[in-house]
């Protein structure tokens, strides 16, 4: 009887686990919800009667979002009086800044007691086509006839349209910036599936470009790439195949995606107080959870059940987070083996940047969160440094104490709360996709490691 007993509590964990590993890997985020139309009517960028810039933009849980020029933002939200109340960066404390839109019969926005003009561009909407797949895109031009430079905003792992949710396409062109923004592939309006292939990517990335040139016609001046995170995998690729003109990346990785997953996991047990002794072990986990990844779940287990094994009793080991490896060390092999497929998103695991970094000729502008965890900046920097030695157009910059987004944060009980974005970071992205150049002006806080000879 005891014996039977433990077969079919076996067979109930067994179950237990298949079913949680099922829960997690078939999350999927729902498609976009269409922006509630009392709120889409103030998304828009406004003019300050003070001469300043604020952006309003929709976020995804129906309120919306300002956002200034000096990287101050916060979310606003309607109550039922009609007043709108907002809350600091992405915090949940109240804002004493004073926002007011009115309504969309009657709109009226202030911002700290200054009128508000909504601005308007000229903006195209396109079908073009990527590497197997038809790409919603949109070109948004500044006022007037004369040339202007044209950023093509590069997606990171969003899962969201770009169309809908990137700012920076109204930013831009309020600041005689040319924009051209799509929808990654199996996101917004473009078909196919959501991707992480990098190749893919990038493609799709080059297709962009041409379009935007394609749209813009003679108003074309510099057309280059810009984005975040993931980008600084996508858009030196697709700058190497393509005749884009720049390459601006904000808090990307110059190291593989698996070093994504190794670094985040260090820090994770050094702020849980661990020290090198733990890391080392630790890295024996990433190494194995690395090669599950590569092989797309296919392979690798023995080598992950002999670290489980080794480990799995210490005390460090439920502070592993990471990428991906504290998810792969909760659950069985055969869980994993079952599900994981059907999770695998053709992520370049194995995507080595080096070699492509040195080979881009364009101007390359790279932003640096000094404090990112999603990002651990330390490896990015020194690879940065080597390829800005070599290459006489790389200008590498970098904002302390910032952490993913270049964002500025409180920490609560070993939490982070963002507060806001720091003051000089879209400013520099104005300036040196605008001029070509950054200004002899501070950015705020801004560290300039390396600069371009031409600038």
């Amino acid at each position: 009887m005891a014996s039977k007993a433990r077969k079919v509590l076996v067979v109930s964990l067994v179950a237990v686990a298949a079913i949680a590993v099922a829960g997690y890997w078939w999350t999927r985020p729902e498609k976009d919800k269409p922006i509630d139309p009392r709120m889409a009517c103030h998304v828009a960028p406004y003019r300050l009667d003070d001469g300043r810039i604020v952006d309003i933009s929709p976020t995804s849980d129906g309120g919306l979002r300002w956002r200034a020029m000096d990287g101050r933002t916060g979310r606003l939200q309607q109550d039922d009086a009609g007043k709108w109340n907002g809350t600091i960066g992405w915090s949940d404390r109240a804002d004493p800044t004073v926002v007011q839109l009115g309504t969309c019969s009657a709109p009226a926005m202030t911002f700290e007691g200054h009128r508000g003009e909504k601005l308007t561009f000229v903006a195209t909407e396109t079908r073009f086509q990527g590497n197997g797949e038809m790409l919603a895109g949109r070109l948004v031009m500044p006022p007037g006839d004369a040339p202007v430079p044209i950023a093509v905003l590069v997606h990171g792992s969003e899962r969201y349209s770009a169309r809908t949710f990137n700012y920076f396409q109204r930013l831009f062109a309020a600041n005689g910036i040319g924009v051209f923004v799509y929808d990654k592939r199996g996101t917004g309006d473009s078909t196919g599936t959501y991707s992480q292939d990098f190749h893919l990517l990038a493609d799709d990335a080059v297709a962009a470009l041409k379009e935007a040139r394609r749209l813009a016609g003679a108003r074309a001046a510099r057309v280059g790439f810009m984005g975040g995170s993931q980008a600084g995998w996508i858009e030196p690729l697709a700058a190497t195949q393509s005749d884009a003109e720049f390459v601006a990346v904000a808090y990307g990785l110059a190291d593989t995606p698996l070093a994504e997953d190794r670094d985040q996991v260090k820090l994770d047990l050094i702020a849980a107080g661990h020290g090198p002794d733990v890391l080392a072990k630790a890295r024996e986990v990433t190494d194995a959870t690395g090669a599950v990844m590569v092989a797309r779940f296919k392979d690798g287990y023995d080598r992950l059940d002999a670290v489980k094994a080794k480990y799995a009793g210490e005390p460090w080991w439920k502070d592993m987070k990471g990428e991906f490896t504290g998810e792969l060390v909760r659950y069985p092999g055969f869980a994993l083996r079952m599900f994981g497929p059907m999770h695998d998103e053709g992520t370049s695991w194995e995507y080595e940047p080096m070699p492509v970094l040195q080979s881009v000729k364009q101007p390359l502008l790279w932003i640096i969160a000094g404090a990112d965890r999603e990002a651990p900046p330390e490896e990015t920097r020194r690879r940065l440094l080597v390829v800005a030695k070599d290459k006489p157009n790389a200008t590498v910059v970098e904002f302390p104490g910032t952490d993913h987004g270049i964002i500025k944060f409180d920490e609560v009980d070993g939490e982070r709360i963002g507060t806001r974005m720091s003051d000089g970071y879209i400013p520099m992205l104005v300036d040196w996709i605008r001029d070509g150049k950054l200004a002899d002006a501070a950015y705020g806080d801004a560290q300039v490691l390396a600069r371009a000879s031409a600038e």
